[in-house]
């Protein structure tokens, strides 16, 4: 490997330069025989014609063997530049002896060697090179002078070829050195991209905010961690098309496009991929091609509503700790009734069943009551390890005795044994009792079912969940979004505070509710039960 001792190796340069300059000693040999052949005055007039043949000779052999010697890296640059050099001036001066000295006018064939040989050198070392040249080709006419084949005339001419060896040795040098200067900027701007670039990727993945590019081929191009993680961590990879990777999105995402810039509307949410977030997309264009590629923000709406709900749950509480006394006074007094009632000797079986209604839903009444104040005031839950099937067959047997409903007409169905969840147990009745509530209000008999109830775990998580859904009309799309807002309702006399607390009191167990519509008509509110690995004791 070469140095020119100012800006380091350049290898690949070099090795192009010595082979191009080998072609050049095998073509000089076939055009000076060509030249020669010629004859009379268009032809080359020789002194020493067998001197001159082996230095053709010996000329085109050494550049065949440099071309091996190079092709195969047999020296480094740096040997072979100094060989070649020697080579270069030994050889072409003994031709240009052989042709008569430098009146001939083969002197200038030094001017390539020289020139090529100089651009690998540094500036003291071309001059050096240079002046080794303008000597033997002034020995050579000194030589010619005392052997009286040429005249003082014949010093201008090779002072005038010096010279000329010295610019072109000096001007290739300057040529090369800025050239690897060049090269060096542009080295170090490779390095200093290719450091930004990865500080770029660095940033980019750890972000916490989730974003991925995709390009007008809805191909994904670049996607974080945190995107990775909520679209499917096997499936999210660069290079992978969208709508295999998430169908909702994509349609969000085509919508978007089709849309008016100025008609905009929020994209719908979807469900991430473990089932347990719902997730809001944003979009905004990258390039002005259009179509071209598109960033996208994937928001998590759980975190977004937990702060936004700050705010209204301060009101809710101020609300509930003001009318909790008004409330339980008409409760209580109901409820003594209701005693009372039962232990008249008067009443029979049919009326002592409607007691023990009343008797029922005063303690529920007052329990819902104590779970708003626990809510607005963010106290501590009571969790404790619930077997979920064992615990929904007995809820079912009382909401259908209570709703005065068939247990044929709750369908249940339990996927995987033993499913145990943490669960504060009076939380998690209230939960399930409004949605079960919820749909025998609205939802319309499938098959002779009103309600469909079904457990299981997520994948590819594990994480148990308990599903509650009905075959009605389901919800209207601009209301998807409202209908955990408190005081938020969708028919009238309701108080809109039914989902809300619902929600509230599984974030409380670190739970989620979730909803979705469901296939064939209908809605589905999902709870997702905190992971049964990571429990805290």
């Amino acid at each position: 490997m070469d140095f020119d001792g100012r800006s380091g190796p350049r290898p690949a340069l070099n090795w192009r330069v010595l082979a191009l300059l080998n072609l050049y000693r095998v073509l000089v040999p076939l055009v000076l025989l060509s030249l020669y052949s010629l004859g009379g005055s268009r032809g080359i007039v020789l002194q020493d014609p067998r001197t001159f043949f082996a230095a053709l000779l010996a000329y085109a052999l050494f550049g065949v063997v440099g071309i091996v010697m190079v092709r195969y890296r047999m020296l480094v640059s740096g040997v072979q530049t100094i060989v070649q050099a020697a080579a270069d001036i030994a050889l072409l001066t003994v031709i240009l002896h052989a042709s008569g000295g430098i009146s001939g006018g083969l002197g200038l064939l030094l001017l390539v060697p020289i020139g090529g040989l100089s651009f690998l050198l540094n500036t003291r070392s071309a001059l050096f090179l240079a002046a080794l040249a303008a000597l033997a080709v002034l020995a050579d006419t000194i030589w010619q002078q005392f052997s009286e084949r040429a005249d003082s005339t014949t010093y201008a001419t090779a002072g005038l070829l010096g010279l000329v060896l010295f610019v072109i040795a000096t001007a290739a040098s300057v040529v090369s050195s800025r050239m690897r200067e060049s090269e060096a900027l542009v080295r170090q701007r490779d390095v200093d991209l290719a450091n930004l670039a990865e500080l770029s990727q660095y940033i980019v993945q750890h972000l916490r905010e989730s974003l991925l590019v995709v390009d007008a081929a809805d191909r994904i191009r670049l996607i974080n961690e945190s995107a990775a993680e909520i679209l499917g961590d096997v499936q999210a990879v660069p290079g992978a098309l969208l709508g295999e990777v998430s169908p909702r999105l994509l349609y969000s995402l085509s919508t978007w496009r089709q849309s008016e810039r100025d008609q905009q509307t929020a994209p719908s949410s979807f469900v991430a991929a473990d089932g347990a977030r719902v997730i809001q997309p944003h979009f905004a264009p990258l390039g002005g091609v259009d179509p071209g590629p598109t960033l996208i923000f994937l928001e998590d709406n759980s975190l977004m509503a937990e702060r936004v709900q700050q705010s209204k749950l301060a009101a809710l509480g101020r609300l509930s700790a003001s009318i909790a006394h008004e409330i339980r006074n008409p409760v209580g007094a109901m409820s003594h009734a209701g005693q009372l009632l039962a232990e008249s000797p008067s009443i029979g079986p049919e009326e002592r069943r409607l007691t023990d209604i009343i008797r029922n839903n005063s303690e529920r009444v007052s329990t819902i009551i104590n779970n708003v104040l626990q809510l607005s005031r963010r106290e501590a839950t009571r969790p404790e390890r619930l077997q979920l099937a064992d615990w929904l067959e007995d809820f079912v047997l009382e909401f259908a005795e209570t709703m005065q409903v068939s247990t044929a007409e709750i369908g249940l169905e339990e996927r995987g044994e033993d499913l145990e969840v943490r669960f504060d147990p009076s939380h998690l009745h209230q939960v399930v009792w409004n949605l079960c509530d919820n749909a025998c209000k609205y939802g319309e008999p499938h098959e002779g079912i009103k309600v469909d109830i079904r457990i299981g775990r997520l994948k590819p998580n594990e994480r148990p969940y308990l599903e509650v859904g009905d075959r009605g009309a389901g919800i209207e799309a601009q209301f998807v979004d409202r209908i955990f807002e408190p005081f938020f309702t969708g028919r009238k006399g309701g108080t809109g505070l039914g989902l809300f607390i619902a929600r509230e009191l599984c974030q409380l167990n670190r739970a989620i509710l979730l909803y979705e519509a469901r296939g064939g008509g209908g809605s589905l509110f999902r709870i997702v039960f905190t992971d049964p690995q990571r429990w805290e004791e």
